[in-house]
C-alpha cells in the first residue's frame, strides 16, 4: 500500500511500481485550461489518473491498461479513492482503443513504457511494462491526434534522450509543443527524463525549464517540493 494524501494505492499486482516519473507527469500535466475529460494511455496502478482526479474537476477520466493484473488493480485503486464516480479503466490496448474512438479528450496522459535496451528480463510482465515494443512512440502520438480535443493538451514524460525524436514524430501530427520540463536527479548528474506537453496550436514562446529533484539524497528542492506537496505524505 502506497499512501498519498488523499488517496492509496495497492500495488501488489502490479509490474510496474509507482515510481517518480509516474508522479512527475501526475503533477505536472496541464490542467489550468479546466478539462471535462480526461485520458491515461497506459494506466499501470492509476497513479497519474488518480492524481489529476485531485487536482481536476474534469467529471469522465479514462484509463486505458492491457496487462490484466494491473487493469484490476488500477480497477480497485480507484473504486477505493474519493472519486470513483469519474474513473474508468478499459481493459485494452491502445491499437484496439482507438479503432472505434467514441470520446475526445480534453487532457490526454502517457507515461509509455520506454525501455529500448536489447535485453529483455525473465518476467515478461514487467518486460510488458517496460519495454518500447509495448507501445512504440509514434502509435502513441498517432493515438494522441486521434482522441485529443481541439483545444486539447497531451502530455508525456520520455527519456530525455529521445526527446529529439518525439518532437519530430509529434510536429508530423501537428501536435505542437506548449511546455518542455528536463529533469536532472541532483544538480551535477545529467538531465534524465523529459516532461512534455503539447497542443493543436504552434506558438512561439514554448516554456522551456529544468527541474532538479534532490540537491542531496533525501533533500528536495523547493521546486520538487512545490510541484508534489499535495501528494506526497512527507513534503
Amino acid at each position: 500500500m502506497f499512501q498519498f494524501k488523499q488517496f492509496s494505492i495497492e500495488q501488489d499486482r502490479c509490474a510496474m511500481k509507482i515510481g517518480t516519473d509516474g508522479v512527475l507527469l501526475g503533477a505536472w500535466a496541464p490542467v489550468n485550461h479546466n478539462p471535462f475529460s480526461i485520458l491515461d494511455i497506459g494506466a499501470g496502478t492509476g497513479v497519474i489518473a488518480l492524481m489529476l482526479a485531485q487536482r481536476s474537476n474534469a467529471q469522465q477520466i479514462d484509463a486505458l491498461e492491457i496487462d490484466e493484473d494491473a487493469y484490476e488493480q488500477a480497477t480497485d485503486n480507484f473504486e477505493n479513492s474519493p472519486w470513483s464516480d469519474r474513473l474508468f479503466c478499459f481493459h485494452a490496448g491502445l491499437d484496439e482503443f482507438v479503432e472505434e474512438p467514441e470520446d475526445e479528450y480534453d487532457v490526454i496522459v502517457s507515461n509509455p513504457p520506454f525501455y529500448t535496451e536489447d535485453y529483455k528480463t525473465d518476467n515478461d510482465q514487467r518486460d510488458l511494462a517496460r519495454f518500447a515494443d509495448a507501445m512504440p512512440f509514434e502509435d502513441l502520438i498517432v493515438a494522441a491526434d486521434l482522441l485529443l480535443s481541439e483545444n486539447g493538451i497531451f502530455a508525456a514524460i520520455i527519456p530525455f534522450k529521445e526527446e529529439e525524436n518525439f518532437l519530430a514524430i509529434a510536429k508530423q501530427y501537428e501536435l505542437y509543443p506548449i511546455k518542455i520540463t528536463r529533469v536532472k536527479g541532483t544538480p551535477t548528474t545529467e538531465i534524465k527524463r523529459s516532461l512534455l506537453a503539447f497542443s493543436r496550436n504552434e506558438i512561439v514562446d514554448v516554456a522551456i525549464n529544468e527541474l532538479i529533484i534532490e540537491t542531496e539524497r533525501h533533500i528536495y528542492t523547493p521546486e520538487y517540493i512545490e510541484l508534489t506537496k499535495d501528494f506526497y505524505l512527507k513534503m
